[in-house]
């Protein structure tokens, strides 16, 4: 299975007025603008719902990528889940079935997305075309 790996910019986290708290959980939701590079290279908007305690908690969200990957033209959805265990995080994304348009129609797959140390987001994403 191919693998595509990269990084990103976040070009826009737009956060909403929490809709939800109580007793120190909050429920707020975000609208976030991206650029790939690397192997997925293109743009992007995602809606997610993040859960939020003494330290983000968890969010859920989907996402439209407009671009190529690994040079070929097209689009598809991302369905993003992420959690944390003892401080740890970790973020999963999944192309959403039958949600590929033009020369990336068929696709599927997983990946992950890693935020190094000093803040900077990475990916990786294994497909089937």
């Amino acid at each position: 299975m191919p693998r595509a790996e990269g990084t990103f910019d976040i070009d826009r986290f737009d956060t909403e007025k929490p809709h939800d708290e109580h007793d120190g959980v909050t429920l707020t939701r975000a609208h976030i603008t991206k650029t790939f590079h690397g192997d997925l290279a293109g743009g992007s908007e995602t809606d997610i719902i993040m859960v939020q305690t003494a330290q983000p908690a968890a969010y859920a969200g989907i996402e439209r990528f407009e671009g190529s990957v690994q040079g070929r033209m097209g689009g598809f959805v991302l369905q993003h889940n992420a959690g944390g265990e003892a401080g740890v995080l970790w973020m999963t994304w999944k192309i959403v079935e039958t949600s590929g348009t033009g020369g990336l129609a068929g696709i599927r797959g997983e990946g992950q997305i890693i935020v190094g140390p000093g803040g900077e987001h990475s990916y990786t994403l294994d497909y089937e075309l």
